[in-house]
């Protein structure tokens, strides 16, 4: 069974990103062999980063704090990932940043992709992200799914943001096709 983790990049009150997460991980549990599991990080509070070692320093020895170490449990089971991500001032959310930084063996030679909404569509937020994840050994794929503001709107507004979603299903299916080839070939590629 592969695990796709969808990462809930944003822990703010009245957040709009639990509702494309959920989205898309109905999206995920439709296919076959697949073990789709939400990842909030309302659910794993970490500090910021303050290490002496950083995550990648070969030898170091393992983090103390056991936020960190379910946090770390999580991504290791997981074969590829789903981020969630808004765009806060033309970069992702604090937050987010710290839980990629936190990590380093577990999140090598898997794949991500990228849910983005806010300013630009969140474009510039998976920009970012997608230099972070490189620089992790993760591989980025390119197909992203950019939320329009209309659905943001929708969401503080009490309106329909699942009809707006629902505009977005096709660049969905192609972005669930192109993660799960890359999670494949590389959970192929680390088990040999």
């Amino acid at each position: 069974m592969t695990v796709i983790s969808v990462i809930i990049g944003s822990t703010r009150e009245g957040r709009f990103s639990e509702k494309p997460a959920a989205w898309i991980l109905q999206h995920l549990k439709k296919r076959a062999d697949i073990d789709a599991r939400p990842l909030d990080l309302r659910d794993f509070p970490m500090p910021f980063f303050d290490q002496q070692a950083t995550p990648a320093t070969p030898g170091r020895a393992p983090y103390e704090n056991d936020v960190v170490k379910k946090w770390t449990a999580a991504i290791a089971q997981s074969d590829g990932f789903v981020v969630v991500t808004p765009e806060y001032n033309y970069g992702p959310a604090a937050v987010l940043k710290n839980a990629l930084d936190w990590v380093y063996p577990e999140w090598n030679r898997k794949a991500i992709g990228f849910v983005s909404y806010g300013s630009a569509l969140g474009a510039r937020s998976v920009q970012q992200i997608r230099l972070t994840a490189i620089e992790l050994q993760l591989a980025p794929i390119r197909t992203t799914v950019h939320i329009p503001v209309g659905a943001l709107w929708a969401h503080y507004k009490g309106g329909d943001v699942d009809a707006e979603l629902a505009e977005l299903e096709d660049r969905a299916g192609a972005m669930i096709d192109d993660l799960l080839w890359w999670t494949e070939a590389l959970k192929a590629a680390r088990a040999a």
